[in-house]
Formats: structure tokens, C-alpha cells, sequence
């Protein structure tokens, strides 16, 4: 090898050298350090995984179905029930169902309603020695409207439901709503709910009738943060 090309040589090495060493005082210099991502985990809420068994009820004869077991009331004191002799005695109201109040429904039948077209269908239960029917849907011509599912659970919550912590059921059980508790959680204490404004906002602020001793609740991020006496 001739002189000069050893000298190109020795030229190129000591540069890139000086180069890996430069690049390593910048490291230092900077404190550069490569991490790995690490993956995040999203905690998904355990009240999505329960899906409660429904009837689909198509006509009367499906409605009755409700008689095999017992139900319990999806949605407190949204359900009107009346006196039942037979007939259904419309012109006197005589409460409404309560959250998640056990029924044992014990049959159901079709009838008109005064003033009304159609029929409703009502399903007939005992409530303190006495008998009532509340609607499930209607009849007219033949074709039934049933809202049984939405209504009732043909399911223990407290089994559906049996994640929730002791205290929140104790609380469920008094009818109070406690900080910390979720919408569901909620309704299943003091019934249905009507949110204020668009109802998207967070927090989301809901107000219950609670059967006539209102509540007014703040959720923030799906949890109950403040409760107060509505109005």
C-alpha cells in the first residue's frame, strides 16, 4: 500500500472516532435515554359485562310468562298501579312500583282503558293483602306493544349485581344515595332520574323525584359527588 493511501487511512479513522466520541458526550450531555412505551391498561367498568336475561314477549300468552318467577322493578316510581277486583280500577291511582321492589306477578290480562283507544295489559300482583295491576304494554287489533323487559328483571340484582360493594347496597336498601356511587347505583336506590340540560355535560347534574321527596345529585366522571335536597 502506498504512503498516501495509509495516510487517508489513518485520516478516516481518527475521524470517525472522534465522531463516536462526540456522539457519546452528547448523550451524556443531553441524558438522552430510550424507553419502551409501556402499555397502558383501560379499566373497564364491571356493570358492562351484565346483561340481564329478557323475555321478548310477542303477545299475551308470552306476557304470562311473568308468572313463572319472580321480577323485580327496573325503574322506581315510574310504573303506576291501580286496584284490581277484577276489572282494573283506572279512575283510582294507588302508588307506584318502588326501585327494585320484588314482585310475584300472579297474572295478566288485557283491558280497556276509559278514554283511550285500545287496550292496556296489565300485570296483576299482591301488595299487602291486596291485589293491583300496572301496565306492560298495549292491544289494538290484534297487535301487542309489550315493554315488560324495560319495566322488569326477571333476575335478582342483588345477584346481577353482586360486584357492588356491601355498603352500597346497605345504602341501595335505605334509599339514599351516597358520594362515590354510579348512576345505576342510584336509580336502583331512589328510581328514575331526569338529568338537567342536555344531559352530556360532565359533571352531570340529575334530579329525582324520588317519590316526592326530591334529590338533586352532581355526578362527576360517572360517580356521585354531591347530594342535595331538590326542589
Amino acid at each position: 500500500m502506498s504512503k498516501p493511501a495509509k495516510i487517508v487511512q489513518i485520516v478516516l479513522a481518527s475521524v470517525i472516532v472522534l465522531a463516536g466520541v462526540r456522539l457519546v458526550l452528547n448523550l451524556r450531555e443531553r441524558r438522552i435515554t430510550f424507553v419502551t412505551s409501556e402499555r397502558k391498561e383501560v379499566a373497564v367498568d364491571p356493570d358492562y359485562y351484565v346483561v340481564p336475561k329478557k323475555l321478548h314477549p310477542q303477545d299475551l300468552k308470552d306476557a304470562k310468562e311473568l308468572t313463572q318467577q319472580p321480577v323485580w322493578v327496573r325503574e322506581g316510581y315510574r310504573s303506576v298501579y291501580f286496584p284490581y277486583g277484577p276489572p282494573v280500577d283506572f279512575w283510582h291511582e294507588a302508588g307506584r312500583l318502588r326501585p327494585i321492589e320484588k314482585l310475584d306477578i300472579k297474572d295478566v290480562v288485557v283491558q280497556h282503558e276509559p278514554n283511550t283507544p285500545g287496550r292496556q295489559v296489565m300485570a296483576v300482583f299482591d301488595k299487602d293483602g291486596k291485589r293491583y295491576a300496572f301496565s306492560i304494554g298495549t292491544e289494538e287489533n290484534g297487535n301487542y306493544q309489550l315493554f315488560s323487559d324495560e319495566i322488569l328483571f326477571i333476575q335478582d340484582p342483588h345477584e346481577l349485581y353482586k360486584h357492588w360493594p356491601a355498603e352500597v347496597w346497605k345504602a341501595i336498601e335505605e334509599h339514599q344515595i351516597k358520594p362515590g356511587m354510579n348512576e345505576l347505583q342510584a336509580s336502583f336506590a331512589i328510581g328514575v332520574g331526569v338529568p338537567e340540560g342536555t344531559g352530556t355535560t360532565n359533571p352531570r347534574i340529575v334530579d329525582y323525584p324520588n317519590n316526592g321527596h326530591p334529590v338533586r345529585v352532581t355526578f362527576n366522571n360517572g360517580k356521585a359527588t354531591e347530594v342535595k335536597v331538590g326542589s
